[in-house]
């Protein structure tokens, strides 16, 4: 099968996958600026928000099986339909304990459909496709997850007509695939990774994605507190939250190119030092307004998306071909946990000390990361550069996206 043909056999995947992304990215900034708008305590707000992350980890650990007993269609069906009806329930209960376990069901809705649509995706791709569609996919998230944030600007009187749209678009998002006239592919095995081998591994690579978690959840579960906080209407939380996101979608692969044949640990320094430039900049009133908090926020989303892309390239370039899906898997486990943790540290650091302790908490962590890097260091030898293999932009979907990796290819 040609290039050409393979791309238009995953057109429709990833026609639905941007519809999922317009609805589950929006989905999380409207949440908290209605929390915000309504006075709910900053770190109620964080609890609310971290429940994703919780339904993504227990999700990708449970959903697995529910798609290899019920298949591949049904499942997602499944899935689809239920993260919609928990997206409509937000409307008719405004109570943040109750948004809590609707949060916890959308993400682990959330990752049993990334893991039926990429191994779909992998199934269609081949040793020389693969690449290509691996591109797609990720610009296809990243892109429309940014685009999602302008929704939250849409005139909703009653509240209810936002909700409706989004869980609208998430059952949008089933069709693609509930329509497809080819076989389900088979669901990779649920491969069991071990946290302890991962940090013999690599401990450098582990903590930074474990980092790389934290900072994104605190981000994403918060950064709509900070900006209402700090005057911006909706209108501008939109924008600074999707020039956070674009920015990271077009950075991530030049950076991860540069630290190709380089010592990937100095290249996640100078990350670090970037991020913490940031973290200050956005702390400074002077930015609250205009071009400069979107040119701030587009070059913190350019950096801090590369940490954990970094941290997967760097940890693989000790694996061998066999361990690198296991340990891909444990990789994304350790971002998943940390961005579970990420919102709670971020709202109660606001709690605390006002909107800047967003950005204070996000640069606490960078800091940590980056200490931890150094020790690392004085301890290990970086790999040659024959020894090496080269960067991807990775996702932090699912663990079957890693079957789309082009560094998997057959032999």
């Amino acid at each position: 099968m040609s290039i050409r043909q393979t791309l238009t056999s995953v057109t429709s995947l990833l026609a639905g996958m941007a519809l999922l992304m317009l609805g589950n990215g929006a989905l999380a900034t409207m949440l908290s600026i209605s929390m915000a708008e309504a006075g709910t305590a900053a770190w109620l707000i964080g609890v609310v928000m971290a429940q994703y992350y919780v339904g993504i980890v227990l999700g990708t650990t449970f959903s697995h099986k529910v798609i290899v007993s019920v298949g591949h269609i049904r499942a997602f069906a499944t899935f689809g339909s239920t993260m919609s009806a928990a997206t409509l329930a937000h409307a008719f209960v405004a109570d943040p304990w109750f948004w809590a376990v609707m949060r916890l069901t959308v993400g682990f809705c959330a990752v049993g459909m990334f893991m039926c649509s990429e191994s779909w995706l992998s199934a269609k791709s081949t040793n020389e496709t693969r690449g290509s569609v691996f591109a797609l996919y990720q610009i296809t998230v990243y892109l429309f997850q940014g685009l999602s944030q302008f929704l939250v600007n849409l005139p909703d009187e009653t509240g209810f007509t936002l909700y409706a749209l989004l869980s609208v678009l998430m059952s949008l998002a089933i069709v693609p695939v509930a329509v497809t006239r080819v076989v389900a592919p088979p669901l990779p095995e649920n491969t069991r990774f071990n946290f302890v081998e991962l940090w013999r591994a690599s401990p450098t690579g582990m903590t930074a994605a474990l980092a790389s978690g934290m900072i994104l959840g605190a981000f994403y579960g918060v950064a709509p507190l900070f900006a209402q906080m700090t005057g911006l209407d909706r209108a501008g939380i939109a924008a600074f939250m999707s020039a956070v996101i674009i920015g990271g979608l077009v950075l991530q692969y030049p950076v991860g190119r540069f630290s190709d044949g380089r010592d990937r640990r100095v290249v996640m320094l100078a990350i670090c030092a970037g991020v913490l430039f940031t973290c200050f900049a956005l702390m400074g009133k002077d930015v609250y307004n205009g071009n400069g908090l979107l040119a701030l926020g587009a070059l913190f989303g350019g950096l801090a998306f590369t940490l954990y892309p970094l941290s997967v390239a760097y940890t693989n370039d000790f694996l061998t071909p066999d361990e690198l899906v296991p340990m891909t898997g444990g990789l994304l486990m350790a971002y998943g946990s940390g961005a579970a943790l990420g919102p709670l540290g971020g709202s109660a650091a606001v709690q605390l000390i006002g909107p800047n302790g967003l950005f204070g908490f996000i640069g606490l962590i960078t800091f940590v990361l980056a200490v931890v890097i150094v020790l690392r260091m004085r301890k290990r030898a970086a790999p040659s550069a024959e020894d090496q293999g080269n960067f991807q932009v990775m996702p932090r979907t699912s663990p079957v996206a890693s079957g789309m990796d082009p560094r998997t290819e057959a032999d």
